[in-house]
Order: structure tokens, then C-alpha cells, then sequence
């Protein structure tokens, strides 16, 4: 097996809420493998987007260490890009310079940042949308384009915080599979935080289940399916089935 291109030992945090501290995480032990697509599945409130905001540096644990290539997170980096719930487009700028927005700052001719940007869409199918103005998008579109600004940077790492977790169902099924392509040509390790567990089992080589209060790691499960995958075959039911029950049963217990 090669080194993890991402590695979790101890990792914790907590918030103080109300005078009040609340741990949200506890002792989360991690690892990812390059080209790995991993998914985190678990109730509201278990710490999934702030685990996901931890490894991407947006926080720091109070307790553990995380690694991107053997190096400590301290801090958000190009090797690491992250997809939201929401767009986040800026209205007032077109989808080209959305996405340049990700590349700016960096040792690039503009001639470099436009080859990176016309691939980028070319990968989400936009690229006749490069002149669009947000407001000139579909919700659907839109998430397409934040997905090219987050791969412009050719990241070895991209997080997806419920990505498509705003979109109508014809919609989400259509970027799920979008995506899924998207990461057979690129083969970036991907780790994608979601609450629709048909979802993660479509797209991801690994689910992993999170227990709440506090957050910890309940379960593993090595999806093992071949792709193209089919939503009503026996196993994937079977699976999925498997995850809700053990999602019932911390729904039991609270």
C-alpha cells in the first residue's frame, strides 16, 4: 500500500457555546489513500463538516495532528481544494473569472491560468458558459462551476461539504454522476460529507459512519462495488440498508 496522502491520529475540537464547551470531535484516527474517495455519513450535528474544515485547514484541533503528504495542516493550501453546500459564485463576476479567482496569487502567466480554466470546465462540461454571469446559471450549473474552481488547482485533495444537498433529486442524480466521472479521470482523493447514504455509496470507495455527541468514528465500510454502479442491485441495497440501520440506532439512543 503507498503512503496516505492524508493521515488523522487523536484528532479532537471543541466549541464553547453559551459558556458552555461542547466537543464536537474525539479522538478521530484517519487515513486516505491517493486516489481514494471516501465518504462521512452520520446525523446532524456528529462534526462531519467540521472535520471536513479541519482537515482543510479553515480549523485548527485541539487535540491530534493532521497530515497532507506527511506535512502538519496549519493552514488552508493548493493541495487541498473544498467544494460547499452553496455555489459561492460572486454575482458580478463571470464564470472565467470566478474561477481565476482560485488561481490568483500564484507564479502563473495569464496564458497558464486560462489552459487551467478552460480544462477546468471542459471537465464539467461548461466551457460555452465561460462568459456567463452567475445569475445566467441553473443551481445545477452553478455547483458545476464551483466544482471546476475547486479542481482548477489540480488539488491531490478535494473535500465536498454536501455539495448537492441544495439541488432538486433529477438534478443531484445528474451531478452525482458528473462527479463520478470527474474523479475516474482525475483520481484525486476525494472526501465528501453528505446525509443521503444512497449517495455516498454511489460515489465512494469507503463510507465511514459517525457517531454524534461526540463525534467518533462508529464504522468503516469498504463499499467494494464495481463501477458503474446500479442503485437497485441487490448489494448496493443490502449496504445501504446496513448503514441506516446503524444510523437508527444513534437516532434510538439520543
Amino acid at each position: 500500500m503507498s503512503q496516505p496522502i492524508l493521515q488523522l491520529t487523536g484528532v479532537g475540537k471543541s466549541f464553547t457555546v453559551d459558556g458552555r464547551q461542547l466537543t464536537a470531535l474525539r479522538g478521530i484516527d484517519l487515513e486516505l489513500q491517493p486516489g481514494q474517495f471516501t465518504a462521512l455519513v452520520g446525523a446532524s450535528g456528529c462534526g462531519k463538516s467540521t472535520l471536513l474544515r479541519l482537515i482543510a485547514g479553515l480549523e485548527r484541533p485541539d487535540d491530534g495532528e493532521i497530515l497532507l503528504d506527511g506535512r502538519q495542516v496549519q493552514q488552508p493550501s493548493l493541495d487541498c481544494g473544498m467544494i460547499f453546500q452553496d455555489h459561492r459564485l460572486l454575482p458580478w463576476l463571470t464564470v472565467t473569472q470566478n474561477i481565476d479567482l482560485a488561481l490568483s496569487g500564484q507564479k502563473r502567466t495569464r496564458e497558464q491560468r486560462q489552459a487551467l480554466i478552460g480544462a477546468s470546465l471542459e471537465l464539467v462540461g461548461l466551457k460555452d458558459f465561460a462568459s456567463a454571469f452567475p445569475r445566467q446559471l441553473s443551481g445545477g450549473m452553478a455547483q458545476r462551476v464551483s466544482l471546476a474552481r475547486g479542481l482548477a488547482n489540480r488539488p491531490r485533495l478535494l473535500l465536498l461539504d454536501e455539495p448537492f444537498s441544495a439541488l432538486d433529486s433529477f438534478t443531484r442524480t445528474r451531478l452525482q454522476n458528473e462527479l463520478q466521472k470527474i474523479w475516474v479521470h482525475e483520481r484525486a482523493a476525494m472526501v465528501l460529507v453528505t446525509h443521503d447514504v444512497e449517495e455516498a455509496l454511489f460515489l465512494a470507495d469507503r463510507v465511514i459512519v459517525l457517531e454524534p455527541n461526540p463525534g467518533r468514528i462508529k464504522a468503516v465500510l469498504d463499499v467494494g462495488l464495481a463501477r458503474p454502479r446500479h442503485r437497485l442491485g441487490a448489494e448496493f441495497v443490502a449496504l445501504k440498508a446496513d448503514i441506516l440501520r446503524r444510523l437508527d440506532q444513534f437516532s434510538e439512543a439520543a
